[in-house]
């Protein structure tokens, strides 16, 4: 594309359209139609022991019910201010302590949790309440009551992802708190994975949600799925054994603006180059490695937190059985047709 040269002529009528809010599309197509993905998002590795411990300096200085949800937001460096981690998504680190209570509200956003430490505290989402433990995804569907507490002895700890970014692009967020703390639970534990997680549906159900209905994804069985699969050696070079979490009704994801995954990369695998344009968040819950992301290499393990740009390079190499969870904007960006990958020399 030829630069435009500039004038005296042409910089006093670049000022005159302006008072009239207008400006010259020839001025700034180059910065909005760009030849390949641009944004500030840049990669960064967040160390859980660090997160941890000014989490708990958190729960001296503020209660749950105070911060309504006792959070550390993982802000892009690229993206300071914005509380995002990709410029379509939005993560942090949520602390549960004995005897709390994060109160009940609902709001347009759809959540995800990913447990990293801590066992037996509770999250009640739409009536239906589950017990946590490292390495369970839970999702909390748009416009569902949900509330958390921890009747243990020991802290919680959980990423949250959401989609704040693009519902804040959209201008349509809505939210609202319950008169109670805790929402009133009306299903049995283990509900709606007891109807739907096993290859079976009701057959009268109408639902006209587009996100899946099994809420708590269990690790033991995710772990499970992933063990049973291995064992035909088949690996993808980019990406080793990789899965997504998927709505059962309708084969799709299992939350209609977040795709997550759940990926195993054996002891010694170093995958090939990948890129692609959903930035993707990683978090390894088991093994440690490490990720080339460009010319950038982080060092991981257990619990540790990364993010991947949009159609930035990244390979990934494990020291030792390593299981990684992942989300991204995938969903939408493949409904808009605006999704690219490229696969180097894979």
């Amino acid at each position: 594309m030829e630069a435009v040269t500039k004038t005296p002529e042409r910089e006093a009528f670049y000022k005159k359209i302006d008072g009239e809010n207008l400006t010259a599309l020839w001025t700034v197509m180059s910065d909005l139609i760009t030849p390949e993905p641009k944004s500030g998002c840049r990669p960064h590795l967040w160390k859980f022991d660090v997160i941890r411990d000014y989490m708990t300096e958190a729960g001296r200085l503020i209660t749950a019910k105070e911060a309504e949800r006792r959070v550390l937001v993982l802000e892009n460096p690229g993206l300071r201010g914005q509380s995002k981690i990709t410029t379509s998504l939005y993560a942090g680190v949520q602390m549960v302590v004995p005897g709390d209570v994060a109160p009940a509200h609902r709001h347009s956003q759809s959540a995800l949790r990913f447990v990293l430490e801590g066992k037996g505290a509770h999250t009640a989402v739409d009536g239906e309440r589950t017990a946590m433990e490292p390495g369970d995804f839970i999702i909390t569907p748009s416009m569902t009551w949900h509330d958390h507490s921890n009747e243990t002895d020991q802290p919680m700890f959980w990423l949250d992802g959401l989609d704040i970014p693009l519902v804040q692009f959209f201008d349509c967020s809505f939210a609202e708190g319950s008169k109670e703390d805790q929402q009133k639970i009306t299903k049995p534990a283990g509900d709606s994975f007891a109807r739907y997680g096993h290859n079976l549906l009701p057959v009268d159900v109408k639902r006209s949600s587009k996100t899946s209905p099994i809420f708590s994804y269990p690790y033991a069985h995710t772990r499970e799925a992933l063990e049973k699969a291995k064992t035909r050696q088949e690996w993808d070079a980019c990406h080793g054994l990789k899965l997504k979490f998927s709505n059962p009704e309708t084969g799709d994801f299992a939350m209609p603006t977040i795709g997550t995954f759940i990926q195993l990369l054996p002891k010694g695998f170093e995958t090939a180059r990948y890129r692609s344009t959903d930035a993707t968040v990683f978090c390894p819950i088991e093994g440690k490695g490490r990720s080339r992301i460009g010319d950038a290499v982080f060092e991981w393990g257990p619990r540790d937190l990364f993010v991947v740009p949009s159609w930035q390079w990244v390979t990934h190499e494990a020291d030792e059985d390593a299981v990684l969870f992942s989300f991204s904007d995938r969903p939408v960006q493949q409904k808009l047709d605006l999704f690219r990958e490229d696969r180097g020399n894979a």
